[in-house]
């Protein structure tokens, strides 16, 4: 079942964020949502294997980098089969939130969610941050 309107309100009321499929190219969406997130004044760090900024935003390499991963809400905008290794680094390293943007999930991905004691965890199967979270926000 995709994400209720209390995960999402949780989500955003997170202290700190990261973006997980930002780039430097700006048509991209993993890097509209980083800027969203710039947009509106929220702490992000965008998480690349490859790249050391995004946007001029110090870059992590992977979850595991991230300064405080228990307190930082994670965006992932990547294909299914990125999406499995992050929800599994995720559950290891007590990530709360996690919201797939259309196209990052698919069935294995939902199946794994629900194996895994996630479902409470993770935003999947609806329309985006972009679309969706300015309204959550102006609800907090």
């Amino acid at each position: 079942m995709p994400g209720t309107a209390e995960q999402k309100k949780a989500f955003l009321s997170s202290p700190k964020f990261a973006v997980v499929g930002a780039s430097k190219d700006e048509t991209k969406f993993g890097t509209k949502v980083l800027k969203w997130y710039l947009e509106h004044d929220k702490e992000v760090t965008p998480v690349h294997p490859k790249e050391n900024e995004i946007q001029g935003v110090t870059a992590v390499r992977a979850l595991a980098d991230l300064p405080d991963p228990t307190n930082t809400s994670v965006s992932v905008i990547t294909g299914p089969k990125i999406t499995l290794g992050l929800l599994e680094q995720a559950k290891v390293l007590g990530i709360p939130a996690l919201w797939l943007q259309p196209g990052a999930d698919d069935e294995t991905i939902v199946q794994y969610i629900q194996d895994n004691g996630l479902a409470d965890k993770v935003i999947y199967g609806g329309p985006c941050v972009l679309v969706e979270g300015g309204a959550i926000l102006e609800s907090l």
